[in-house]
């Protein structure tokens, strides 16, 4: 479980993140989305150590990670899984190598644990034939699929995604939200999803927080968003299903 608690943040006296708090179960999805600009990004690089909030605390099983000693931080990073947006994969490392990183930044283990453990998250992927090829030689939807098996080769406890969608077509979208939400049900994962995908909100996202220039204006269930009475939430699933219907127009075409 992750628990954050009035986190606040601001860059150059322009607020971003304005006392945001909010439970994130073990075993579920759950989804923080609205528009560009909004905080969903910054209030993720706080999650994980990446942006360090003005105010408010972090908690991993209780473990308060910016009030914490050296080896208790490191020790949550190394349980955290991170997919970024566009994969950030090392364009000069084959799709094994990319896989293998974390295992030889973060273990001890010995080419054959990693070699196994790295044939895992591949074949889990469904990538078990692609080791071999770089980046540049496979697909925008197969590289999103290489930054999971990365996120999870470390067999983590959090997993955290930052638009996993973005770039990709409706129909490899699906295929990678039904990943994502098979390792989060199989191994029991925290799962956190920056979006603004409203086809993720209502397949996957069993807990969905919505901001909105830096306050939290709407949380719940993904079943109840619809029948919210929050104008900016409204206006912002307005504006997601004018995309979607223009995509699948183009598609049409």
């Amino acid at each position: 479980m992750i628990e954050i608690k009035d986190i606040n943040k601001a860059f150059n006296g322009k607020t971003v993140l304005k006392g945001i708090s909010s439970t994130f179960k073990e075993g579920e999805i759950n989804l923080i989305i609205g528009g560009s600009g909004t905080g969903k990004s910054v209030l993720l690089k706080c999650m994980i150590g990446l942006i360090k909030p003005d105010q408010g605390s972090v908690l991993y099983n209780d473990r308060d990670f910016y009030n914490s000693d050296k080896e208790t931080r490191q020790a949550i990073r190394r349980e955290m899984g991170v997919l970024f947006q566009g994969g950030a994969l090392f364009d000069s490392q084959t799709v094994e190598e990319n896989v293998r990183f974390p295992l030889d930044m973060l273990t001890e283990f010995s080419a054959s644990e990693k070699k196994e453990r790295v044939d895992f998250c591949l074949q889990r992927v469904g990538l078990e034939a692609a080791g071999k090829r770089m980046p540049s030689e496979i697909s925008g939807g197969m590289k999103k699929r290489v930054g999971i098996a990365r996120a999870i080769v470390m067999n983590p406890k959090y997993l955290f995604c930052d638009e996993p969608n973005s770039g990709l077509d409706p129909l490899t979208s699906v295929k990678i939200d039904e990943l994502i939400k098979e390792i989060t049900e199989e191994y029991k994962i925290t799962t956190i999803i920056i979006t603004h995908d409203m086809n993720s909100v209502m397949e996957i996202g069993q807990n969905v927080m919505f901001l909105y220039q830096g306050d939290k204006l709407w949380e719940g269930i993904n079943t109840d968003i619809t029948k919210t009475t929050v104008p900016e939430l409204n206006e912002f699933i307005f504006a997601n299903k004018l995309l979607r219907d223009a995509a699948k127009e183009n598609e049409n075409k």
